[in-house]
């Protein structure tokens, strides 16, 4: 049994359509891990300010 449209320009229409919903899942995952890593990033430079502002303050 075939379950594609039986027009062809539909059937390209569907497939783009797949193709376009793949795609930005596929972004999707790769924004949240680039803003995951730009948060590791922060908290490791945050740290590290504040280790040296308490180092100039107590030595």
């Amino acid at each position: 049994m075939n379950h594609s449209p039986r027009h062809p320009s539909l059937r390209k229409a569907v497939t783009r359509t797949k193709r376009l919903v793949r795609w930005a899942v596929r972004q999707r995952r790769t924004a949240a891990t680039h803003i995951l890593r730009g948060a590791c990033y922060s908290a490791g430079a945050g740290a590290v300010s504040l280790l040296a502002v308490w180092a100039q303050q107590h030595l």
